[in-house]
């Protein structure tokens, strides 16, 4: 399965301020739209807790599967029988995933989440938002320190958004 991440950050490279920080309320109008298209386009989105309850519902349009210890500690998780939990490792849950159907993952945060995947070498693409934010402290793309050597695919500008997209290169 490809499996791509997606992340918007600052111009000093924080994903957000503090967990309850979140993105929705400063990255721009243009990386919601390739948010939205690229993931939709993908069919599943993969993510921690703290992501899900910043998004404070499913994303439409898409298999919502969310890293949490029961559904109970998402928003309204009565209301929006669409979120899916699980607590398998990365490679497990690609391997169901597939066994599904599905082709493309979305790994859309926190970073415990990126990390999780990115220590498996489990992330294909990289595509990277950056903001005109600047932070000064926060929280970063990776929580753990690792070398990653990647290859730039394409570079874009829209509006004020700088839209990156890496190859992983698994060695």
């Amino acid at each position: 399965m490809k499996t791509f991440l997606i992340a918007a950050l600052t111009a000093d490279g924080f994903i957000a301020k503090n967990s309850d920080h979140s993105p929705l309320i400063w990255r721009s109008e243009a990386d919601r739209r390739f948010f939205i298209g690229r993931t939709k386009e993908a069919g599943l989105v993969i993510m921690g807790l703290n992501t899900a309850k910043a998004s404070k519902k499913p994303l439409p349009g898409r298999r919502n599967v969310i890293y949490a210890k029961s559904a109970e500690e998402l928003p309204h998780w009565k209301e929006y029988g669409e979120w899916e939990v699980t607590q398998e490792n990365p490679h497990d849950l690609l391997l169901r995933l597939e066994k599904d159907g599905h082709r493309e993952a979305a790994i859309c945060g926190g970073a415990t989440i990126y990390t999780m995947f990115l220590e498996a070498g489990l992330i294909d693409t990289m595509y990277l938002s950056v903001e005109p934010w600047i932070f000064g402290q926060g929280i970063h793309l990776f929580q753990n320190p690792r070398e990653q050597k990647l290859k730039l695919l394409s570079v874009r500008q829209e509006e004020e958004t700088v839209f990156l997209e890496y190859s992983v290169l698994h060695s």
